[in-house]
């Protein structure tokens, strides 16, 4: 029985039932029978040491000696967010009121960075000599001193200690070095912008506008499929073409062929020949509606962008896409073309701009200052910048690689388009129906106009869709959400007056 209880009999033996099992089978219900009539404290035969390496069953322990009979004690809410403040202020905020130790290397980049910034002018001049030490000798010429003023008469306070230079060819000469604000430029004068004509005729909201070059007419696309040629002095329709089935979003009149393109939400950009009067090309690529075109003003080549937030550059003759120049993450709404690089550029309801090489078909640069959608861009027609305009500001840029020029604030609204013309006169137009007047060289406002609908209509629809300069830069003619076309003109009649501008002295940087 004690081999068979310790593995040392692997003979087969009958179970109640009749059947074999091998080895302790049998024996298995009699251990569990002892452990469970064991009392507490009894050792049992497995535990007995020197009769081998004995199988230890596991031990059942009383339920009563798994309750803790140690009480908790009790504390209010109060007493434990206490504590609990306590234990942190302890642990991290013993010295919190106590001034943070300032290290000699970070005093010592503290003064050199204010003395790069407030001082660089000095700094840059001829050889100048800073005595750190007043027993170290002074290099005779040019020497920083410092010039105390008299105190004020009547207040008593000292008006103004400024770093200067002595001359050494006339000491009793100061010439002042105290850092000077630049001269800001001064705006100029523009006479005020009137209304002059209102020209009704389209059925639905017009959208884009568009000038040819003889500056005897002008061109329309509208919400109402059609496309509409008017007369610039009279304001009388010359000619209506129709093809497009969706709204017309874009219309461009080439310089240098008697050719008219235009685009919409149909996906199409058409060709028209105007000395036909019908459409002669198509160019199909488009996956969505197209929002915008321009004529490259040297090369045959048409550029077009949409909602499928591409830009599609086409071969004017052969109908070919060239590039399909895609980076942007969202519509494209505006595209400007020019003869010099960056040759293309773009802006996206994606908050960015993109400067384009027209030959290898890539970015040549990304512009992220704007913080809301951009939907329209406008070239300077004799410097080398550009403006865009989104709902937080009106930004100028400088070609070819964009740097950032200065903020024109104060046009709180969604913008839809920008016009400029010679005289420097900026001129954006916005979804509430306001147009503003800016000085393109200052960023000065010097005047604002509200949009009045014609009778009939809403006044939500007074709405700025497009707007463009005639040639002479002497009209602006305006598309709105009243499905009227306005043209504006400078008020002949207004004499010079002084100009109250206060200039914003902290600029934004970005």
């Amino acid at each position: 029985g004690i081999n068979a209880e310790y593995g040392g009999s692997t003979t087969p033996s009958r179970t109640p039932g009749g059947g074999t099992t091998p080895g302790r089978g049998p024996l298995k219900s009699n251990i569990k029978q002892r452990s469970v009539l064991r009392t507490p404290g009894t050792p049992s035969n497995s535990d007995t040491p020197g009769r081998g390496t004995p199988r230890r069953t596991p031990s059942r322990r009383p339920a009563e000696s798994l309750v803790f009979k140690e009480e908790v004690q009790k504390h209010n809410v109060h007493t434990l967010v206490f504590r609990s403040l306590k234990r942190t202020h302890d642990l991290f905020l013993y010295d919190q009121w106590a001034a943070l130790p300032t290290p000699d290397d970070l005093k010592a980049s503290r003064k050199s960075y204010k003395r790069q910034s407030e001082y660089a002018s000095v700094k840059d001049m001829d050889a100048p000599v800073i005595a750190k030490k007043e027993n170290v000798p002074k290099t005779p010429g040019n020497e920083l001193v410092e010039v105390t003023t008299p105190k004020n008469s009547s207040t008593g306070e000292k008006i103004s200690n400024a770093l200067a230079m002595a001359n050494p060819n006339n000491n009793n000469k100061m010439i002042t070095l105290a850092s000077r604000r630049a001269a800001l430029p001064k705006p100029q004068w523009h006479a005020p912008w009137k209304l002059m004509r209102v020209i009704s005729g389209h059925l639905g909201w017009v959208r884009c506008v568009d000038v040819d070059h003889t500056n005897d007419w002008f061109v329309t696309g509208s919400a109402d499929r059609t496309i509409k040629i008017w007369d610039l002095g009279s304001g009388t329709l010359k000619l209506s073409l129709t093809g497009h089935i969706s709204t017309v979003r874009g219309v461009a009149v080439s310089d240098r062929h008697p050719y008219l393109f235009s685009c919409g939400e149909d996906k199409q950009v058409k060709c028209w020949d105007l000395e036909q009067n019908k459409v002669i090309r198509h160019y199909h690529g488009h996956l969505s509606a197209v929002y915008s075109l321009s004529i490259h003003p040297t090369l045959d080549v048409l550029c077009s962008v949409g909602r499928d937030s591409t830009c599609r550059v086409w071969d004017m003759r052969t109908k070919s896409c060239i590039h399909t120049l895609t980076g942007h993450t969202n519509t494209v709404s505006s595209v400007l073309t020019q003869a010099t690089e960056p040759q293309i550029i773009t802006a996206s309801h994606d908050t960015t701009m993109r400067l384009w090489d027209i030959v290898a078909g890539k970015t040549r640069a990304t512009l992220t200052n704007h913080k809301k959608s951009i939907r329209s861009l406008v070239l300077h027609p004799t410097q080398y910048t550009f403006a865009s305009a989104s709902a937080d500001n009106i930004k100028q840029w400088k070609c070819p690689g964009g740097e950032f020029i200065q903020n024109l604030s104060g046009h709180n609204a969604i913008l839809n388009t920008l016009a400029l013309n010679q005289d420097g006169v900026l001129v954006s137009g916005a979804d509430n129906g306001t147009i503003h007047f800016w000085d393109w060289k200052t960023g000065y406002n010097f005047q604002r106009v509200q949009s009045q609908v014609q009778p009939g209509s809403l006044d939500s629809e007074a709405g700025i869709f497009a707007m463009k300069f005639d040639k002479s830069g002497s009209r602006l003619i305006t598309c709105e959400t009243d499905k009227t076309i306005k043209i504006y003109k400078e008020d002949d009649t207004a004499l010079e007056e002084p100009i109250n501008w206060k200039p914003d002295l902290l600029r934004k940087k970005y």
